[in-house]
Protein backbone atom coordinates (compact mmCIF):
# COMPACT_ATOMS: atom_id res chain seq x y z
CA UNK A 1 0.00 0.00 0.00
CA UNK A 2 1.40 3.39 -0.88
CA UNK A 3 2.22 5.55 1.62
CA UNK A 4 2.69 9.39 1.36
CA UNK A 5 6.33 9.45 1.43
CA UNK A 6 6.57 6.85 -2.11
CA UNK A 7 4.00 9.19 -3.29
CA UNK A 8 6.43 11.86 -2.59
CA UNK A 9 9.06 10.28 -4.49
CA UNK A 10 6.86 9.22 -7.35
CA UNK A 11 6.06 13.03 -7.58
CA UNK A 12 9.51 13.84 -7.24
CA UNK A 13 10.72 11.35 -9.82
CA UNK A 14 7.67 12.61 -12.11
CA UNK A 15 8.76 16.69 -11.53
CA UNK A 16 12.26 15.83 -12.45
CA UNK A 17 11.36 14.49 -15.83
CA UNK A 18 8.65 17.06 -16.56
CA UNK A 19 11.61 19.72 -15.72
CA UNK A 20 14.83 18.08 -17.43
CA UNK A 21 12.27 17.29 -20.68
CA UNK A 22 11.14 21.57 -21.05
CA UNK A 23 7.69 20.06 -21.03
CA UNK A 24 4.98 22.21 -20.90
CA UNK A 25 2.23 19.63 -21.05
CA UNK A 26 0.44 19.47 -17.39
CA UNK A 27 -1.75 17.02 -18.20
CA UNK A 28 0.51 14.93 -20.29
CA UNK A 29 2.15 15.11 -17.02
CA UNK A 30 -0.05 14.03 -14.50
CA UNK A 31 -1.04 10.99 -16.45
CA UNK A 32 2.41 10.00 -16.43
CA UNK A 33 2.38 10.64 -12.54
CA UNK A 34 -0.80 8.41 -12.07
CA UNK A 35 1.07 5.26 -14.81
CA UNK A 36 3.99 5.04 -12.96
CA UNK A 37 1.95 4.70 -9.77
CA UNK A 38 0.15 2.37 -11.18
CA UNK A 39 2.93 0.73 -12.28
CA UNK A 40 3.91 -0.20 -8.29
CA UNK A 41 0.82 -2.56 -8.28
CA UNK A 42 2.26 -4.76 -11.45
CA UNK A 43 5.01 -5.16 -9.22
CA UNK A 44 3.35 -6.51 -6.12
CA UNK A 45 1.42 -8.71 -8.50
CA UNK A 46 4.58 -10.26 -10.45
CA UNK A 47 6.26 -11.16 -6.39
CA UNK A 48 3.06 -12.50 -5.64
CA UNK A 49 2.29 -14.72 -8.42
CA UNK A 50 5.59 -16.01 -8.38
CA UNK A 51 5.47 -17.68 -5.57
CA UNK A 52 2.68 -20.13 -6.57
CA UNK A 53 4.69 -20.45 -10.11
CA UNK A 54 7.60 -21.63 -8.04
CA UNK A 55 5.49 -24.04 -6.25
CA UNK A 56 3.70 -25.24 -9.75
CA UNK A 57 7.32 -25.65 -11.49
CA UNK A 58 8.57 -27.93 -8.54
CA UNK A 59 5.64 -30.19 -8.66
CA UNK A 60 6.20 -31.14 -12.45
CA UNK A 61 10.10 -31.29 -11.68
CA UNK A 62 8.67 -33.93 -9.07
CA UNK A 63 6.59 -35.81 -10.90
CA UNK A 64 8.95 -36.23 -14.18
CA UNK A 65 11.57 -37.29 -11.35
CA UNK A 66 9.32 -40.19 -10.86
CA UNK A 67 9.32 -41.18 -14.65
CA UNK A 68 12.45 -41.73 -14.52
CA UNK A 69 13.89 -45.45 -15.35
CA UNK A 70 14.88 -45.97 -12.25
CA UNK A 71 13.77 -43.40 -10.06
CA UNK A 72 15.09 -43.44 -6.02
CA UNK A 73 13.29 -43.76 -2.91
CA UNK A 74 12.85 -39.60 -2.28
CA UNK A 75 11.74 -39.24 -6.62
CA UNK A 76 9.38 -42.33 -6.02
CA UNK A 77 7.98 -41.08 -2.78
CA UNK A 78 8.66 -37.04 -2.73
CA UNK A 79 7.77 -35.10 0.27
CA UNK A 80 5.55 -32.49 -1.10
CA UNK A 81 5.28 -29.84 2.16
CA UNK A 82 7.15 -27.21 0.05
CA UNK A 83 4.91 -28.05 -2.69
CA UNK A 84 1.60 -28.63 -0.78
CA UNK A 85 2.44 -25.22 1.79
CA UNK A 86 -0.79 -23.24 2.96
CA UNK A 87 -0.05 -19.99 2.03
CA UNK A 88 1.08 -21.21 -1.70
CA UNK A 89 -1.61 -23.02 -2.14
CA UNK A 90 -4.48 -19.93 -0.69
CA UNK A 91 -2.44 -17.46 -3.44
CA UNK A 92 -3.02 -20.43 -6.12
CA UNK A 93 -6.57 -20.57 -5.61
CA UNK A 94 -6.78 -16.84 -5.03
CA UNK A 95 -9.52 -15.74 -7.49
CA UNK A 96 -9.01 -11.68 -7.36
CA UNK A 97 -4.79 -12.98 -7.79
CA UNK A 98 -5.62 -14.59 -11.18
CA UNK A 99 -7.92 -11.61 -12.35
CA UNK A 100 -4.85 -9.09 -11.69
CA UNK A 101 -2.68 -11.73 -13.30
CA UNK A 102 -4.91 -11.68 -16.74
CA UNK A 103 -5.69 -7.81 -16.36
CA UNK A 104 -2.15 -6.70 -15.96
CA UNK A 105 -0.48 -9.37 -18.15
CA UNK A 106 1.58 -10.98 -15.96
CA UNK A 107 3.56 -13.86 -17.33
CA UNK A 108 5.96 -15.75 -15.76
CA UNK A 109 5.71 -18.60 -18.42
CA UNK A 110 8.37 -17.27 -20.13
CA UNK A 111 11.05 -17.03 -17.38
CA UNK A 112 11.80 -20.48 -17.10
CA UNK A 113 15.21 -20.66 -16.08
CA UNK A 114 14.45 -18.03 -13.60
CA UNK A 115 11.74 -20.16 -12.01
CA UNK A 116 14.43 -23.13 -11.68
CA UNK A 117 16.78 -20.87 -10.25
CA UNK A 118 14.38 -19.49 -7.99
CA UNK A 119 13.92 -23.34 -6.95
CA UNK A 120 17.43 -24.18 -6.37
CA UNK A 121 18.09 -21.34 -4.73
CA UNK A 122 15.21 -22.70 -2.36
CA UNK A 123 15.85 -25.81 -1.64
CA UNK A 124 19.62 -25.18 -0.72
CA UNK A 125 18.88 -22.73 2.06
CA UNK A 126 19.00 -23.49 5.35
CA UNK A 127 15.09 -23.05 6.19
CA UNK A 128 14.07 -24.92 3.36
CA UNK A 129 15.97 -28.00 5.02
CA UNK A 130 14.49 -26.91 8.56
CA UNK A 131 11.09 -26.90 7.38
CA UNK A 132 11.13 -30.40 5.26
CA UNK A 133 12.48 -31.93 7.95
CA UNK A 134 9.12 -30.84 10.50
CA UNK A 135 5.95 -33.22 10.17
CA UNK A 136 3.69 -30.95 7.17
CA UNK A 137 0.14 -29.68 8.86
CA UNK A 138 1.15 -26.31 10.72
CA UNK A 139 -0.46 -23.33 9.14
CA UNK A 140 1.91 -20.79 10.96
CA UNK A 141 4.58 -22.59 10.63
CA UNK A 142 3.89 -22.72 6.27
CA UNK A 143 3.55 -18.92 6.38
CA UNK A 144 6.16 -17.84 8.62
CA UNK A 145 8.55 -20.22 6.08
CA UNK A 146 7.58 -18.81 3.43
CA UNK A 147 7.83 -15.34 4.79
CA UNK A 148 11.10 -15.94 4.95
CA UNK A 149 12.04 -17.76 2.06
CA UNK A 150 10.84 -14.30 0.08
CA UNK A 151 12.60 -11.81 2.61
CA UNK A 152 15.98 -13.62 2.70
CA UNK A 153 15.71 -15.05 -0.82
CA UNK A 154 13.36 -14.23 -3.51
CA UNK A 155 12.50 -10.48 -2.83
CA UNK A 156 16.63 -9.66 -2.78
CA UNK A 157 17.74 -11.82 -5.44
CA UNK A 158 20.00 -9.77 -7.81
CA UNK A 159 19.03 -11.33 -10.85
CA UNK A 160 15.09 -11.18 -9.96
CA UNK A 161 15.63 -7.64 -9.62
CA UNK A 162 17.54 -6.80 -12.91
CA UNK A 163 14.60 -8.74 -14.41
CA UNK A 164 12.67 -6.40 -13.20
CA UNK A 165 14.47 -3.44 -13.89
CA UNK A 166 14.47 -4.15 -17.19
CA UNK A 167 11.04 -4.89 -17.61
CA UNK A 168 10.55 -1.86 -16.26
CA UNK A 169 12.23 1.69 -15.42
CA UNK A 170 9.30 2.87 -12.79
CA UNK A 171 10.53 0.37 -10.55
CA UNK A 172 13.96 1.19 -8.82
CA UNK A 173 12.35 2.38 -5.97
CA UNK A 174 9.53 0.35 -5.37
CA UNK A 175 11.50 -3.20 -4.63
CA UNK A 176 11.32 -2.59 -0.67
CA UNK A 177 7.99 -1.11 -0.31
CA UNK A 178 6.07 -3.93 -2.69
CA UNK A 179 8.54 -6.56 -0.89
CA UNK A 180 6.58 -5.25 2.67
CA UNK A 181 3.10 -5.72 0.72
CA UNK A 182 3.99 -9.53 -0.49
CA UNK A 183 4.99 -10.23 3.63
CA UNK A 184 1.86 -8.82 4.94
CA UNK A 185 -0.25 -10.48 2.36
CA UNK A 186 1.26 -13.88 3.56
CA UNK A 187 0.59 -13.02 6.76
CA UNK A 188 -3.03 -11.91 5.92
CA UNK A 189 -3.82 -15.73 5.10
CA UNK A 190 -5.43 -17.60 7.25
CA UNK A 191 -7.25 -20.97 8.11
CA UNK A 192 -10.78 -19.32 6.53
CA UNK A 193 -9.35 -17.32 4.18
CA UNK A 194 -11.19 -18.35 0.63
CA UNK A 195 -10.88 -17.94 -2.74
CA UNK A 196 -12.60 -14.42 -3.27
CA UNK A 197 -10.77 -12.59 -0.30
CA UNK A 198 -8.93 -9.24 -1.60
CA UNK A 199 -5.72 -8.61 -1.97
CA UNK A 200 -4.32 -5.51 -0.51
CA UNK A 201 -5.05 -2.09 -2.40
CA UNK A 202 -2.43 -0.12 -3.60
CA UNK A 203 -4.03 2.90 -1.95
CA UNK A 204 -5.31 3.55 1.91
CA UNK A 205 -7.86 6.02 0.23
CA UNK A 206 -7.38 6.21 -3.44
CA UNK A 207 -9.14 9.42 -4.29
CA UNK A 208 -7.01 11.41 -1.53
CA UNK A 209 -3.66 9.44 -2.20
CA UNK A 210 -4.43 10.06 -5.83
CA UNK A 211 -5.80 13.86 -4.91
CA UNK A 212 -2.09 14.50 -2.99
CA UNK A 213 -0.19 13.23 -5.45
CA UNK A 214 -1.29 15.02 -8.21
CA UNK A 215 -2.11 18.45 -6.45
CA UNK A 216 1.38 18.52 -5.42
CA UNK A 217 2.70 17.56 -9.06
CA UNK A 218 0.51 20.77 -10.32
CA UNK A 219 0.72 22.98 -7.57
CA UNK A 220 5.27 22.72 -8.26
CA UNK A 221 4.87 23.52 -11.46
CA UNK A 222 2.49 25.79 -11.71
CA UNK A 223 4.29 28.30 -8.80
CA UNK A 224 7.42 26.81 -9.76
CA UNK A 225 9.05 30.52 -10.45
CA UNK A 226 7.60 31.56 -7.82
CA UNK A 227 8.76 29.26 -5.59
CA UNK A 228 12.25 29.86 -7.26
CA UNK A 229 12.09 33.54 -6.11
CA UNK A 230 11.75 32.82 -2.63
CA UNK A 231 14.38 30.06 -2.28
CA UNK A 232 16.80 32.63 -4.07
CA UNK A 233 16.17 35.19 -1.57
CA UNK A 234 17.24 32.97 1.34
CA UNK A 235 20.51 31.59 -0.29
CA UNK A 236 23.02 33.95 0.41
CA UNK A 237 25.48 34.51 -2.20
CA UNK A 238 24.35 31.84 -4.47
CA UNK A 239 22.77 31.50 -7.53
CA UNK A 240 19.75 29.60 -8.15
CA UNK A 241 21.22 28.01 -10.91
CA UNK A 242 24.12 27.07 -9.15
CA UNK A 243 22.59 24.48 -6.91
CA UNK A 244 21.79 21.15 -7.82
CA UNK A 245 18.38 20.59 -9.26
CA UNK A 246 17.29 18.15 -7.07
CA UNK A 247 17.95 20.15 -4.11
CA UNK A 248 15.80 22.98 -5.68
CA UNK A 249 13.51 20.87 -6.77
CA UNK A 250 12.90 19.50 -3.24
CA UNK A 251 12.78 22.87 -1.74
CA UNK A 252 10.01 23.62 -4.26
CA UNK A 253 7.72 20.47 -3.63
CA UNK A 254 8.53 21.33 0.45
CA UNK A 255 7.07 25.20 -0.47
CA UNK A 256 4.01 23.57 -2.46
CA UNK A 257 3.20 21.10 0.47
CA UNK A 258 3.74 23.91 3.36
CA UNK A 259 1.30 26.51 1.35
CA UNK A 260 -1.38 24.47 -0.70
CA UNK A 261 -1.97 21.38 2.03
CA UNK A 262 -3.26 22.86 5.23
CA UNK A 263 -3.80 19.06 6.98
CA UNK A 264 0.34 18.25 6.86
CA UNK A 265 1.96 19.70 9.73
CA UNK A 266 4.99 21.89 8.66
CA UNK A 267 7.21 19.45 10.68
CA UNK A 268 6.26 16.93 8.79
CA UNK A 269 6.68 18.39 5.45
CA UNK A 270 10.21 19.63 6.87
CA UNK A 271 11.35 16.08 7.82
CA UNK A 272 9.61 14.25 4.77
CA UNK A 273 12.04 16.28 2.81
CA UNK A 274 15.25 16.25 4.18
CA UNK A 275 14.82 12.84 4.27
CA UNK A 276 14.68 12.63 0.75
CA UNK A 277 17.70 14.87 0.18
CA UNK A 278 19.10 12.01 2.19
CA UNK A 279 18.41 9.50 -0.54
CA UNK A 280 18.18 11.49 -3.88
CA UNK A 281 20.67 14.32 -3.56
CA UNK A 282 24.42 15.13 -2.67
CA UNK A 283 26.18 14.12 0.67
CA UNK A 284 25.73 17.86 2.06
CA UNK A 285 21.75 18.79 0.27
CA UNK A 286 20.64 17.50 4.02
CA UNK A 287 22.16 20.39 6.01
CA UNK A 288 21.82 23.42 2.65
CA UNK A 289 18.14 22.05 2.17
CA UNK A 290 17.16 22.41 5.96
CA UNK A 291 19.18 25.67 6.55
CA UNK A 292 17.09 27.52 3.35
CA UNK A 293 13.52 25.43 4.50
CA UNK A 294 14.07 26.79 8.37
CA UNK A 295 14.29 30.74 6.48
CA UNK A 296 11.89 30.07 4.82
CA UNK A 297 9.31 28.87 7.06
CA UNK A 298 10.48 31.78 9.23
CA UNK A 299 9.72 34.33 6.53
CA UNK A 300 6.61 33.22 5.28
CA UNK A 301 4.75 32.59 9.14
CA UNK A 302 5.84 36.40 9.41
CA UNK A 303 3.99 37.02 6.31
CA UNK A 304 1.58 35.08 7.41
CA UNK A 305 1.29 33.18 4.19
CA UNK A 306 1.13 29.78 5.83
CA UNK A 307 -2.44 28.60 7.28
CA UNK A 308 -3.17 25.36 8.99
CA UNK A 309 -6.07 23.70 9.83
CA UNK A 310 -5.65 22.06 13.16
CA UNK A 311 -3.95 22.71 16.51
CA UNK A 312 0.09 22.34 16.22
CA UNK A 313 0.18 22.10 12.76
CA UNK A 314 1.91 25.18 12.66
CA UNK A 315 5.20 24.11 14.30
Amino acid sequence: MLNRRHLRVKVMHSLYAFFQSKNTDLRAGEKELLFSLEKVYDLYIYYLSLLPEIAEVALHITEDAKQKYFPTEEERNPNKKFIENFAITKLASNQHLHQMISKRKINWKSEPEMIKKMINMVKASPEYQEYMATPAGNVEEDKEFLVKIFKNYIGPEDLLIHLFEEKSIYWMDDFDLVASMVIKTIRNISQNSGPNDPLIPLFKDEEDDRGFAVDLFRKTIIKSDEYEKLIAEKTDNWEVERIAMMDVLLMKMALAEMLNFPNIPVKVTLNEYIELSKNYSTPKSKMFINGILDKLVISLKDKQLINKVGRGLME
